[in-house]
């Protein structure tokens, strides 16, 4: 296999976004806590199941799912992006965000639409704090840069997905192309989005190979191309046999060793 470009996802494969969420969870509903008699863990269920409920609610969520943009990145974005959905959404999730937290704490018995609009603003600021990175990322990173043409794909909303990147100033620099769905149109696993990325890498499918937490995604899409996969599994999922997996491991130091045996 001559594999000379590597093509990466962001989130849960670079950036620990699962943690970076559950932090700012934590963090809002303790300080929800301290003003009323509320567990913690409730409060967070409660906000989440009222959040995908007015989520999928929205004409804009058919985009969201095309894009790829889950209830509770709505929950911290901005989407200032210039595509009409996104100009839409822009006018929706401020409300979203304020009706999510109120309907959770409504949920639980209380009727509190002022500390609703302040647990959405603190959740925006904690989410911010808190951009957690696998600790092997940067090695595994030093490593490839210089060795292979890097290639960054992740699904999402410009300004969510360059946010994230501001507040982990140090990827960037590492990727030759960064790709995000909402600027080409469509998201992972679409194959137009990974025959564009081998357009703009200059490669054939049989030259890349796709790193990704996701099957649904990350692996699934790049199988629809042919081009080789590994399957970041942290929390070991089962396999769906009907997605075409090449590799499967357990971390980016795993995938490392694997390369060298490419």
């Amino acid at each position: 296999m001559s594999i000379n470009t590597i093509i990466f996802d962001l989130d849960d494969t670079l950036l620990w976004d699962k943690q970076s969420i559950q932090t700012a969870f934590d963090k809002t509903c303790e300080y929800a806590a301290t003003l009323h008699n509320v567990e913690p863990k409730q409060l967070e269920e409660s906000v989440r199941a009222e959040a995908r409920k007015l989520y999928e609610s929205y004409e804009t969520y058919d985009y969201t799912v095309l894009i790829g943009i889950n209830p509770f990145e709505g929950l911290w974005g901005t989407f200032d992006d210039p595509t009409p959905q996104f100009q839409k959404m822009k006018e929706i999730i401020p409300q979203y965000q304020k009706d999510a937290w109120t309907n959770g704490l409504k949920a639980l018995g209380i009727d509190d639409p002022a500390l609703g609009a302040e647990l959405s603003e603190r959740f925006v600021e904690e989410r911010k704090k808190a951009p957690y990175v696998y600790e092997d990322t940067y090695a595994v990173l030093d490593e490839l840069k210089g060795r292979y043409q890097l290639v960054l794909l992740t699904n999402g909303a410009p300004s969510l997905q360059n946010l994230k990147l501001e507040i982990t100033p140090e990827i960037r620099a590492y990727f030759d192309h960064v790709i995000i769905s909402g600027d080409f149109g469509k998201g992972k696993p679409d194959a137009s989005i990974f025959e564009y990325v081998m357009q703009k890498a200059g490669i054939s499918a049989e030259e890349g190979i796709m790193v990704g937490d996701n099957l649904n995604t990350d692996i699934l899409g790049s199988s629809r191309v042919s081009m080789p996969n590994v399957w970041i599994n942290r929390e070991n999922k089962a396999q769906n046999p009907e997605i075409p997996t090449t590799y499967e491991v357990t971390s980016l130091t795993e995938f490392l060793n694997l390369v060298k045996t490419l």
